[in-house]
């Protein structure tokens, strides 16, 4: 386990080297885009790629499954049915990639002319603009099963190289995007479609040329594909579910307030989003641990294992997450041009959403791990699916913009009671441990974290000598108490055996 665990930390610094390049960048083209773009067009293309995403749905549910049944195969080290899962979870994302081709050509040009709030003298814009996005999704689609095999092999540093090459076709639409002269919302539509093309390919051809069981053999076995099936049937309900939920606020957003409003909601996604990827990073390192746990019956490891990684995910978002809580009309106002109205309130409301999903995450992993998917699906995707109609009447009714974001976030919490009520029958999960492991500490570090730096940010005006002062005092006061609090008796000695070290190699240099 000891290997297993320094794996995870190797991992977890890829991983965080890669989102540190993807949010810089991201950051900064978020800003040039919406700048040239203007608000309308930059809420019509989050729009469009919203409404993608829920035409996309079924290879989410795919994704996972396909990452699931790799993993598993290798922690049997069966190379030959690892092979044949691979070639058939490819011929599967294919027939899955033509589906939604067909779909999005029909059904949602119907609701894109139809139901969505567009300027008339932007339709023809963002037509393209679905088009593209419609484009790049099938070719994320058609990707799934490559990465799944980076993932399960847990060759996370592959992902943190070629961000780079990612990070530098970002910053090469910008630069296109502001000497181009015709349509800039076209213009942009095509240059992400050709760079999820590129970055596609990269990572195809590291696949085929370093994993053997990548090689396509037009293999469809049934007994895979049923297992699969199987799996991922259930899983359409948590999908759809999710996917509804966090994607058609959007369209709620758009058909109540337009897109000026749907713009709002994508940048307080990108910076919730940022910050989420900081956990993401450390959890994605874990997920295929948790299933070799599972597959090799450590259930007394997976459940330690559950409880660290909830815990630590949720502390690393809050370390990043207090200053920016504190300080969002001030980060805004130094990162955009133009801030459209509400930005600073749902940018807020997304952290929460997200520090709430930090806690959940490895849960959700761990149902994937033993393959009940059933149950957990069809209850929590119900309670995610009624987010979005719930939403409408609430705003139908004259409620607060924010209602959607509110109503999104409870049904994220009873989500999360639910999988945790079937996981204590499956893998022995234990409530009062949960609590005493993970809840309590988190619950008392949150506390005692926010005082001080609230204090201040209500005392001192906006400046940025407030931001730098807050920003310390959160860092340093989250880092202290996670020490005192949430590290146990082991991790602090093994915590202060590093910093020794440290220092006694610093003074032999």
């Amino acid at each position: 386990m000891t290997q297993n665990y320094k794996r995870i930390a190797k991992n977890t610094l890829f991983l965080y080297f890669r989102m540190l390049i993807i949010m810089a960048v991201s950051f900064y083209t978020v800003r040039v885009v919406l700048d040239t773009l203007g608000v309308n067009d930059f809420g019509i293309y989050n729009l469009v790629a919203s409404f993608v995403m829920i035409l996309a749905f079924l290879n989410s549910t795919l994704t996972s499954g396909t990452q699931r049944f790799l993993t598993f195969e290798i922690g049997k080290e069966d190379f030959v049915k690892l092979k044949q899962t691979f070639s058939t979870a490819l011929l599967i994302h294919l027939a899955l990639a033509f589906l939604m081709l067909i779909f999005a050509e029909t059904v949602g040009l119907w609701f894109l002319y139809e139901k969505m709030n567009i300027p008339i003298d932007r339709f023809d814009a963002a037509f393209w603009a679905y088009q593209f996005a419609v484009a790049s999704s099938m070719v994320m689609v058609i990707q799934v099963p490559y990465n799944a095999l980076i993932i399960a092999h847990e060759k996370m540093h592959i992902f943190a190289y070629i961000s780079i090459v990612e990070a530098i076709l970002k910053l090469l639409i910008v630069y296109l995007l502001l000497i181009v002269s015709s349509d800039k919302l076209i213009s942009y539509a095509i240059f992400m479609f050709i760079a999820s093309l590129l970055i596609a390919f990269t990572y195809r051809i590291y696949v085929i040329r370093n994993y053997k069981e990548s090689h396509f053999e037009f293999v469809f076995d049934r007994n895979i594909v049923k297992s699969m099936v199987h799996f991922s049937g259930w899983n359409i309900f948590g999908t759809l579910g999710s996917i509804l939920s966090a994607q058609g606020i959007n369209i709620i957003l758009n058909i109540f307030f337009g897109p000026v409003a749907v713009a709002a909601r994508a940048l307080s996604s990108q910076v919730g989003g940022g910050l989420n990827q900081f956990a993401g990073a450390f959890q994605q390192a874990v997920t295929p641990q948790i299933t070799k746990l599972f597959a090799s019956n450590q259930i007394e490891e997976l459940n330690r294992l559950l409880y660290q990684n909830a815990k630590y995910a949720f502390l690393l978002l809050w370390f990043l997450a207090l200053p920016v809580l504190l300080e969002t009309d001030y980060i805004l106002s130094i990162w955009l041009v133009e801030i459209p109205e509400n930005t600073a309130l749902f940018c807020q409301l997304m952290i929460v959403h997200g520090l709430i999903g930090s806690l959940n995450r490895p849960y959700v992993m761990a149902i994937h791990a033993t393959g009940n998917m059933k149950q957990t699906n069809v209850t929590a995707g119900v309670l995610l699916l009624l987010v979005i109609p719930v939403s409408y009447v609430l705003l139908d009714n004259g409620f607060s913009i924010i209602a959607p974001f509110i109503v999104y976030i409870i049904a994220t919490i009873l989500c999360f009671v639910i999988e945790l009520y079937y996981l204590k029958k499956w893998i022995q999960v234990s409530i009062k441990g949960l609590f005493i492991n993970t809840f309590i500490p988190i619950i008392l570090i949150i506390v005692l974290t926010t005082t001080l730096p609230f204090w201040m940010q209500t005392y001192f005006e906006e400046s940025f000598m407030r931001f730098f002062i807050v920003g310390i005092v959160s860092c340093v006061s989250v880092v202290f108490f996670t020490y005192v609090i949430a590290l146990n008796r082991l991790e602090k000695e093994k915590f202060q055996v590093m910093i020794k070290n440290r220092i006694q190699k610093r003074k032999v240099k």
